[in-house]
């Protein structure tokens, strides 16, 4: 039988570590279908067989090499939103504090769409050599995957955490039409009008959905939710009394706040946020065991080297302490965190199991 071959090339150059006795560049040559044909390590001046094993082992040593001298070229951090908001900001501040750590720019790579599903897709399938790393968000690592069946990626099988950025609360607001000035006034009036007040999202499966449904389930009232395209179209509509409840991220939220165009109630993280001191918590309100906040982290393909996580985790976590990005990101309502890849690990699986109780019990079904 007459097979037609191919010929495929790998180059690896001399500096990575794969060189030959005179340290010229070898490439590996090899024949498809199935490696059915001859495999072949060459020089310029020659040639030998090696077995597939040896081939496989070969193609490794780039990854190893370049952990060693990593990084000597720009690295690219994906984000599941478009640009502008609260992630971007986050993003945006750590990413150049990072760039200059490492002595290499990082590129910010905007692939907003699907609730985050293309960017973890296109993160997922990336080389796992250190130059793509992922925000990976409250949505993208425990919502969706609890939320979807049939997602692309899996986000422990498929990312190793680096660190946990930061964290930030939500506003518990209300229309200015409400009458209720306080947490407890606002469940008292739910519970006497059962089903009659609404609440906005930016959509199902939302961070600021699920913070509502979980204020719901934990006060036992009956809320109606109207979900929006963005949560920046629900502002209208919260501002006239349209709708009555909003959970929204403490930096969009704060200049309508400030501005008495709507009235924050609580926020919703565990301690008051910096920002907005004289906004008391949901916890401090009467309901000890809530809390839920927008939190962001650093995660690489699975197969990343330890060692370049490690390098990673390193250089993040001092950019964390570094007293310019608190200040930038305490004025935004965010806490600056920089955790270990263990702490994030945690932090993910723990959230996974918060939401899909939430996802359970308010029968919460993501939109075609």
């Amino acid at each position: 039988m007459n097979i037609h071959r191919t010929q495929s090339y790998a180059v690896i150059p001399a500096k990575a570590g794969v060189h030959s006795a005179a340290g010229r560049t070898l490439c590996v040559k090899f024949w498809t279908p199935a490696f059915a044909g001859v495999t072949e390590l060459c020089t310029r001046h020659g040639h030998r067989v090696l077995p597939a094993a040896a081939l496989l082992g070969l193609c490794a040593l780039p990854c190893i090499a370049n952990a060693a001298g990593y990084p000597d070229h720009p690295l690219r951090l994906i984000l599941p939103f478009p640009t502008g908001g609260p992630t971007d900001i986050v993003a945006r501040a750590f990413g150049q504090k990072l760039g200059e750590a490492l002595g290499q720019q990082v590129v910010i790579d905007n692939r907003g769409g699907a609730a985050g599903v293309i960017a973890c897709d296109i993160a997922a399938h990336a080389v796992p050599d250190g130059y793509t790393l992922l925000l990976g968000v409250i949505g993208t690592m425990s919502v969706q995957p609890n939320l979807t069946p049939k997602l692309p990626y899996q986000p422990l099988r498929d990312f190793a955490p680096v660190s946990l950025l930061s964290e930030s609360p939500y506003v518990f607001a209300l229309s200015n039409t409400v009458q209720a000035r306080s947490v407890k006034e606002l469940v008292a009036l739910a519970k006497a009008k059962p089903g009659q007040l609404t609440f906005a999202s930016g959509g199902v499966g939302t961070g600021n959905h699920l913070s509502a449904e979980l204020f719901r389930i934990t006060a036992g009232i009956d809320l109606v939710h109207v979900p929006y395209k963005g949560a920046s179209l629900a502002i209208t509509d919260v501002i006239s009394g349209q709708i009555q409840v909003w959970f929204l991220n403490l930096l969009p939220a704060t200049p309508y706040v400030k501005a008495n165009r709507i009235r924050a109630l609580a926020v919703t993280s565990a301690k008051r946020a910096h920002s907005t001191p004289d906004i008391p918590t949901v916890a401090e309100s009467g309901y000890p065991t809530y809390e839920t906040t927008s939190w962001h982290g650093i995660v690489v393909p699975v197969k990343t080297p330890a060692s370049i996580v490690t390098r990673l985790n390193t250089e993040l976590v001092k950019v964390a302490r570094q007293p310019e990005l608190r200040d930038l990101l305490g004025a935004q309502g965010s806490e600056v965190i920089g955790s270990t890849p263990e702490a994030f690990t945690a932090k993910i699986k723990s959230e996974s199991a918060k939401w899909a109780h939430v996802i359970k019990t308010a029968n919460i079904r993501a939109e075609n």
